[in-house]
């Protein structure tokens, strides 16, 4: 156990897991960062309703999202920090870990607040359908990311986050790299953007993507429909000009929106302490940590696993 508000000793306890050589590409940083992504991105601005508070993937009607797909993984990486430092919220937790991940792959310092709390139960989650659909277009990706509050420019520096890891058939669908080295973080997504010639491809499932063989790596990378859509478009494709040529702005910029993403349903006092509703009525309250013992398939309480899910993630839970 650690002493309650040393966030410091979990940033390291999260740095030192992010090794995984059995797991993608060898590091858990990529699927870290989009569990931070993932848990406030369902936010809505006009209703003031999801993001980042509750750590609503505990439920079954937000982790069950199928935009959500594989990233119990992710969460369970996370379980035996949770475990040595109880006292942090899941809130907290996930948030502070795609920040932690993203400074260890060589991206920015990423500001991060402390505060969030976890929902009791699921009654405030939000509905689902609210996450990007990669399949899309740009009117679909201006249609989500205004819903939070973005602009054009921040909607593609955010995109940026492409730079890690890799799309897989059995979660969306999609599969492949966007680049080379998806462990790095890097502005090589934009560049590969301009500069590859990128087809369209069907894969065996259905699935249309765009991909371009690397003769030198002799591997075939990809880029999602959302991903073209941003050279496509006239007020994004200028932005994706300034990123690939510009490192520097783009990590400037990279750090302000992410920042900004997991700050997303939070409302702060000047003092910056949290002013929820629920922060402010319950506290700073850290659900319990999720249970060893699997749950059965269609009988699952909120905090186990079915006993396929154990299954699947038990070879993860061995390194851990």
């Amino acid at each position: 156990m650690s002493t309650f508000g040393d966030y410091e000793a979990v940033r390291q306890d999260i740095a030192s897991l992010l090794h995984q050589p059995e797991y993608d590409d060898g590091s858990a940083g990529p699927v870290l960062v989009r569990l931070a992504w993932h848990s406030a991105g369902t936010y809505d601005a006009e209703t003031d309703t999801g993001g980042s508070n509750g750590a609503g993937m505990r439920y079954e009607a937000e982790g069950g999202d199928p935009a959500n797909a594989g990233l119990q993984h992710a969460r369970v990486f996370l379980e035996p920090v949770k475990q040595k430092h109880d006292w942090i919220t899941y809130a907290d937790l996930w948030t502070l870990a795609g920040v932690v991940a993203v400074k260890e792959m060589g991206g920015p310092e990423l500001e991060w607040k402390a505060g969030r709390t976890d929902y009791v139960d699921d009654s405030k989650l939000p509905p689902r359908g609210r996450l990007p659909d990669g399949a899309k277009g740009a009117d679909h990706i201006r249609w989500i990311f205004y819903r939070m509050g973005f602009n054009d420019q921040e909607i593609v520096a955010l995109s940026g986050a492409h730079n890690l890891g890799r799309c897989h058939n059995d979660r969306s669908g999609f599969h492949g790299a966007w680049v080379p080295s998806p462990t790095r973080f890097s502005n090589t997504y934009f560049r590969l953007m301009l500069s590859e010639d990128w087809h369209e491809k069907t894969l065996d499932n259905g699935v249309r993507q765009f991909v371009h063989y690397d003769e030198d790596l002799d591997e075939e990378l990809m880029m999602l429909p959302t991903d073209i859509a941003l050279t496509d478009d006239p007020d994004f494709r200028p932005w994706v000009e300034l990123y690939a040529k510009d490192r520097e702005r783009f990590y400037i910029d990279f750090a302000k929106v992410f920042a900004k993403l997991i700050e997303l349903g939070i409302t702060r006092d000047e003092s910056g302490k949290v002013v929820n509703g629920d922060n402010v009525r319950g506290g700073y309250h850290a659900a319990p940590k999720k249970s060893q013992k699997p749950g059965k398939p269609l009988g699952m309480d909120r905090y186990g696993e079915a006993e396929p899910l154990r299954r699947e993630n038990g070879a993860f839970r061995a390194r851990l």
